[in-house]
């Protein structure tokens, strides 16, 4: 999403900055009559500029700017509808609409799955902050018959979500509880995993890590993922130069590998921290390649009621 939104204001900035400089220019191109007034073209060239200043700030956080991706796409829609209209009725050439394509065609799709990663994010939080989803979602028991609820009431408890138990991220997730565990604990703080796998294959992939002994929860149909707010990733979430990059680290420097595919490839993951049955601080994943610092999430502020969230 940010890569579009930094095209698309480098593309508005310079074809604005064209039209300012060079406001005859598109018109030669299109063999349309020079208009009367130039300045009028220059304004609307200032505009597309502003709209490009506009797209840089939204790539900084796109669901949090959606309403200037919307009002971009608004615009990149009706302004083929009004050239559809003067051609129509033989007031623009048809040759004219090439410009169509470039400045707005072309961002259509893309803008549009902004907007829809930015709805599945606000439905999300959503589901997360609503009580009634979160007090029956924390009834859920770990092994020994008590729920999250209960064990939030005698220490603070570090609902971490993971990926398929085949992902290089999921592993190197484990690796970092497994070594910061002790510094965790020492807060008094209890870790329960949440996984998509059978418990199984589960009781063997932790063990490999010395986790064994940590309460888990498995939830293969990802109903516990979904009353945390914890959507499923975007392509770019999944598979963006990010993922690559530190996927490669992770697998092949780290040697932390890859695995067979063991759940939900495309769910992301969560941290959440839980007292007194209420949720103090999360971290939503925004790219499978994040990398939360778990002990330090735990050593914020002393089980804050801000909520802190990635």
């Amino acid at each position: 999403m940010r890569y579009v939104l930094w095209a698309a204001a480098a593309y508005n900035i310079a074809w604005g900055a064209m039209v300012v400089l060079f406001p005859l220019l598109p018109f030669q191109w299109a063999g349309i009559p020079l208009p009367n007034y130039p300045e009028l073209w220059q304004c609307i060239g200032m505009i597309a500029g502003c709209y490009g200043v506009a797209y840089a700030v939204a790539a900084i956080d796109p669901y949090r700017h959606w309403p200037v991706v919307f009002a971009g796409l608004l615009v990149k829609i009706l302004g083929p509808v009004g050239f559809l209209n003067a051609a129509s009725h033989g007031r623009l050439p048809w040759k004219a609409g090439w410009v169509l394509v470039p400045n707005d065609l072309i961002w259509w799709i893309p803008f549009a799955l902004v907007l829809a990663g930015a709805h599945r994010a606000y439905l999300g939080g959503r589901r997360a902050l609503a009580p009634e989803v979160l007090q029956f979602a924390l009834r859920t028991k770990v092994p020994g018959g008590a729920s999250i609820a209960q064990l939030s009431k005698s220490s603070p408890v570090l609902l971490v979500f993971l990926r398929h138990t085949g992902c290089t991220f999921c592993r190197e997730a484990l690796s970092d509880i497994a070594r910061q565990r002790r510094s965790i604990e020492a807060s008094g703080t209890r870790v329960v995993l949440v996984h998509m796998s059978g418990e199984e294959h589960a009781s063997q992939y932790f063990q490999s890590y010395g986790l064994q002994d940590v309460l888990r929860i498995s939830d293969p149909n990802q109903a516990l993922y979904r009353a945390f707010g914890l959507s499923r990733g975007s392509l770019c979430s999944l598979f963006g130069p990010k993922v690559w990059l530190r996927g490669f680290q992770a697998a092949v420097i780290k040697r932390h590998g890859v695995g067979r595919l063991a759940g939900d490839g495309f769910q992301m993951p969560g941290v959440f921290l839980v007292f007194h049955g209420e949720v103090l601080r999360s971290y939503r994943h925004q790219s499978a390649a994040d990398r939360p610092h778990y002990s330090q999430f735990v050593d914020g502020e002393p089980f804050s009621r801000d909520r802190m969230q990635s």
